[in-house]
């Protein structure tokens, strides 16, 4: 059984509120989600809907000091609310999305990745944790890279 993680949204309110200047200033561009607008907030774990503001900023997601430290673009819907998943669930954000799905040791290093959509994300999941080296897992939306949450045994 696994446990998908969002993004803690007390990490991003001081972002909330904030001119759109200021923002541009921290690096940070602000979207207005129309009809058919799909930006994935990675605290609600879901797509952004109509009229709800969403901030792009680049997000270190992987921190460990080895060479797959890495940051790239994630969005934050303004005001989201902190998804809790049950274990074994998957949050709206991975429907109708390749996800790439990456295992990384207790040191940070990766040794185990699967891509999966649809039905076949969570059998993926658990092939991947079963691997007693795998610590943890990340996934990504496959096309664009972007990392959507973290995954650890429930």
């Amino acid at each position: 059984m696994f446990q998908v993680r969002a993004l803690p949204a007390e990490a991003f309110t001081h972002l909330f509120g904030l001119p759109d200047d200021e923002l541009d200033g921290r690096g940070i561009v602000v979207r207005q989600a129309d009809e058919g607008d799909r930006f994935p907030c990675r605290i609600s774990l879901r797509d952004a809907r109509p009229g709800e503001r969403a901030l792009l900023l680049n997000f270190q997601h992987q921190d460990a000091d080895t060479p797959y430290r890495s940051s790239y673009a994630i969005f934050v819907i303004e005001g989201a609310e902190e998804a809790r998943l049950s274990p074994g669930e998957l949050p709206p954000v991975f429907q109708r999305r390749p996800i790439a799905l990456r295992g990384f040791s207790r040191a940070g290093m990766l040794i185990e990745a699967g891509l999966a959509m649809g039905d076949e994300i969570a059998p993926v999941i658990e092939k991947l944790l079963q691997n007693p080296e795998v610590d943890y897992l990340h996934a990504h939306n496959a096309m664009h890279g972007c990392y959507s949450a973290r995954i650890d045994r429930a």
